[in-house]
């Protein structure tokens, strides 16, 4: 099929994963729109690592509120000149996440909103989410040494790789491609960011499809 027959793909994966940089490269190489998640300038993320249960609701909005303005001021903006729109994240990400970082009764007025805001925004063409195992996703966090960072706890990720992946499976409209990318360098490995645009490239049918999972 080819990448440049999608309008819109969403690039996903745990923290770690590698989702910034192939959304970043595919822009470069296809003339894509890119759409990255600007979530270091969240002032509440540093202290949401800190002190996760005084945080993590005021985090979870401000992300909200953010991702809900990006998408959809960058999504009813075409630009003529690109071939397609790339992004780092699915607004859907607030909603995985804040489901697990808050409590049940908060979450429910958090699910409120999320559920009136995101019915508004356009779905991808193709969701791929970057599959990697709790060690390398440390692994990584550890080498691209941001400071916030340094708090996340191998539980923390574990936590949400689940969440992804419960939401993975309920997805019936959604057209999904599941890549494991533990054995792959994709960043600093031209064959192996070849084979995933290869894999990104085929014709997919509606549904979840995983590739080495």
């Amino acid at each position: 099929m080819g990448l440049i027959n999608y309008n819109f793909i969403s690039i996903e994966g745990n923290i770690g994963a590698g989702k910034t940089s192939l959304a970043t490269r595919i822009s470069e190489d296809f003339n894509a729109k890119l759409i990255l998640e600007q979530f270091e300038d969240n002032s509440f993320l540093p202290k949401f690592y800190r002190e996760p249960d005084k945080y993590a609701f005021p985090l979870e909005l401000s992300f909200l509120a953010e991702r809900f303005e990006q998408l959809k001021r960058q999504l009813t903006q075409r630009d003529f000149f690109k071939t397609f729109t790339v992004s780092d994240y699915l607004i859907n990400k607030s909603f995985i996440f804040a489901r697990k970082n808050l409590p049940d009764d908060t979450f429910g007025l958090y699910k409120k909103l999320f559920d009136i805001i995101s019915e508004s925004l356009p779905k991808p063409d193709l969701l791929v989410y970057l599959y990697k195992d709790i060690d390398n996703l440390l692994t990584n966090i550890k080498n691209r040494g941001r400071d916030y960072e340094k708090e996340i706890k191998y539980d923390y990720l574990a936590k949400i790789q689940e969440s992804y992946l419960d939401f993975i499976k309920q997805q019936t409209g959604m057209r999904i491609l599941v890549i494991d990318t533990n054995k792959m360098d994709f960043v600093h490995n031209e064959e192996d960011y070849q084979k995933i645009i290869g894999i990104m490239s085929l014709k997919y049918e509606v549904g979840i499809h995983r590739i080495g999972v």
